[in-house]
């Protein structure tokens, strides 16, 4: 009997694969303190992980992709990718380095006071900020944007990879 492809079985692989590119990457930037200008590359790289994962599901089917086997595939890679990168940052920004919060509000606070803002503005908008930094919420918050941004790329991707049977094949 032959070993049929899932859409599951290659997110899982495709999944993992980014999930590591995504740590290697965030690690390695937040250890050069470059985080913050080289954003665009984390969604050029889940771009190109979810284009990755369903060229890999159409060879393995014979060709073929459905508009829904892509975006389903798509959502899933972003989906453990995203859950994957979440779990480490959360593990690093609490056991590995818990200041990195505090050193994202001071850069934060820099650049705020280099763009004019007032000490109350600047006071306000750290409070603010605070709330959404801790490692739980982050969590959340990371893992609901991968998840969402992969899902739209994967929208967009699936239409111009997929490759549906037709009634004469």
């Amino acid at each position: 009997m032959e070993n049929q492809t899932t859409t599951t079985k290659i997110a899982l692989k495709w999944g993992a694969i980014l999930g590591i590119v995504f740590i290697i990457f965030n690690t390695t930037m937040l250890v050069l303190g470059i985080q913050d200008s080289v954003n665009w590359l984390l969604y050029l790289l889940l771009g190109i992980g979810i284009y990755l994962s369903m060229n890999n599901y159409k060879t393995e089917n014979q060709g073929y992709l459905s508009f829904g086997e892509g975006l389903g595939t798509g959502t899933m890679v972003s989906a453990i990718s995203g859950l994957l990168v979440s779990a480490f940052s959360y593990v690093y920004m609490t056991f590995i380095d818990p200041t990195v919060t505090e050193q994202l509000l001071k850069r934060a606070e820099l650049e705020m006071e280099r763009k004019g803002y007032s000490d109350e503005q600047i006071e306000q908008a750290l409070e603010y900020s605070k709330m959404f930094m801790s490692p739980s919420v982050l969590f959340v918050i990371s893992i609901i944007s991968v998840i969402f941004i992969g899902f739209i790329l994967s929208l967009a991707i699936a239409a111009f990879v997929k490759k549906d049977k037709t009634i004469f094949e």
